[in-house]
């Protein structure tokens, strides 16, 4: 008896290897395993010298099948924009994308549409398409696209308050209608459903399905025989090195602050240890050079502990980061003020094997799924209230008692339900789902 044929699903991901970017991580690691739960992937991207500042990791295009269609299309280069401050991916590439994606679907039969970016003016081509060639579409929502935090906090936005109120605006009006037409929905968060429901009375909760970003252990075996090309950490140097890999920004500043507080209780209880401790940050900022901002080093400042905290704001290669992590003494989880927020790097973290700092808000996912992996030494906070408080816990717990150098590691047999086979096994379901709505 011959096999089913392969469903095909057009994947939008304008981010996508070699370039290092979050938003590329959900379809470049399911990849590899669509095609065993019965979908032939078709990835649309951007060319990567269309992405402004992008980190290109070549390593990265090794962890998918070859064979698999990366089609790439070219927009404006940044520099033919940049001087009239327009920097988006969207504006610059965003027609051509649509050109190619609709070439596509006019010549070929695809059976579902999947939306994975944070580029999230693509969401819009969805109810287009649906009316057009008759294909339902699916949306990954890996951050909020209505997003009240900057308001709310009164914390400057990426860019300034008016192209942010501008691109709010934009948003506020295009995302019911995606809603509506959206044949399935998935995000990274718990908070999304609720979230959506609340500011749509008509949206119900439930059709958002919570599905976190898988993780590769075969991404560690890489990255175990890799070496950055211009290391950021001397680990032969007697010190011990605690590393934090990722965004940081305005919105991390009551995890930060309590960590370093926390030290800096330990640098006056312990001088002799706590001297030979040091902090990395890497790539905590999105912008590309010269354009970053340091977030670790003023709130290590503030806690007069600079002299032991490095940061470097810019992006560096993925399978580099991952081999800081593998190195590291220790590694550093910190979580955002917003309770939606979902780190998508804290299976990397704990693939890593090493002890194990988490500091999140006690609503977040990442948490909750440390919780159950019994992974690291964890705290959590609501608020700045909780800051003292909590300092003084990772003070005695991390530090003085010797939890950052001996604390239980995950077993990994509980890790098995995120990896990334799981998670792509349960994509490909909420995809059958989708695409069964097709008249």
């Amino acid at each position: 008896m011959s096999a089913a044929p392969l469903r095909k699903v057009l994947i939008i991901s304008p981010h996508f290897p070699p370039i290092n970017a979050p938003d590329a991580q959900r379809a470049r690691m399911a990849l590899p395993y669509l095609r065993q739960f019965g979908w032939e992937p078709v990835v649309l991207a951007v060319t990567p010298e269309c992405v402004e500042g992008g980190v290109r990791d070549p390593l990265l295009e090794s962890t998918y099948p070859p064979d698999v269609r990366i089609i790439r299309v070219r927009g404006l280069l940044p520099r033919f924009t940049r001087w009239a401050g327009i920097g988006s991916l969207w504006w610059r590439c965003g027609p051509a994308l649509r050109r190619a994606a609709e070439a596509l679907l006019r010549g070929e039969h695809f059976d579902l549409v999947l939306f994975t970016t944070t580029q999230f003016d693509a969401f819009t081509l969805g109810p287009v398409w649906r009316r057009r060639y008759g294909v339902p579409f699916m949306v990954d929502y890996q951050d909020p696209w209505v997003n009240d935090y900057y308001r709310r906090t009164r914390t400057r936005p990426p860019g300034g308050w008016i192209k942010f109120s501008l691109s709010q605006a934009m948003a506020r009006r295009n995302e019911p209608r995606v809603l509506r037409d959206a044949a399935g929905i998935i995000a990274v968060s718990s908070a999304y459903g609720p979230g959506l429901a609340a500011r749509y009375p008509w949206f119900a909760a439930d059709r958002v399905r919570v599905l976190p970003f898988g993780a590769a252990a075969a991404d560690l075996e890489v990255a175990r025989r890799h070496r950055p090309a211009q290391p950021l950490i001397n680990f032969a140097d007697g010190n011990f090195h605690l590393v934090y890999a990722g965004r940081c920004g305005p919105d991390m500043t009551i995890s930060l602050t309590t960590i370093f507080r926390g030290f800096r209780l330990f640098l006056d209880s312990h001088p002799d240890q706590a001297r030979r401790m040091r902090f990395h940050f890497i790539g905590t900022d999105y912008a590309p050079p010269p354009l970053g901002r340091m977030w670790a080093m003023p709130v290590a400042k503030a806690e007069g502990i600079a002299d032991y905290v490095s940061e470097h704001c810019y992006r560096v290669p993925y399978f580099d980061a991952l081999h800081y992590l593998l190195r590291a003494d220790a590694l550093i989880a910190v979580g955002s003020n917003d309770p939606s927020y979902s780190a998508s790097k804290i299976f990397p973290y704990i693939l890593a094997q090493r002890p194990m700092l988490v500091v999140f808000h006690h609503h977040s996912l990442v948490l909750a799924m440390a919780r159950q992996m019994r992974c690291g030494v964890r705290f959590s906070f609501g608020d700045a209230g909780d800051t003292d408080r909590i300092a003084a816990e990772i003070h005695q717990q991390w530090f003085v008692d010797g939890g950052c150098r001996h604390c239980e590691l995950t077993d990994p047999k509980t890790f098995e339900p995120f990896t990334s086979l799981n998670m792509t096994r349960q994509l490909a379901g909420l995809m059958d789902e989708a695409a069964a709505t097709r008249v």
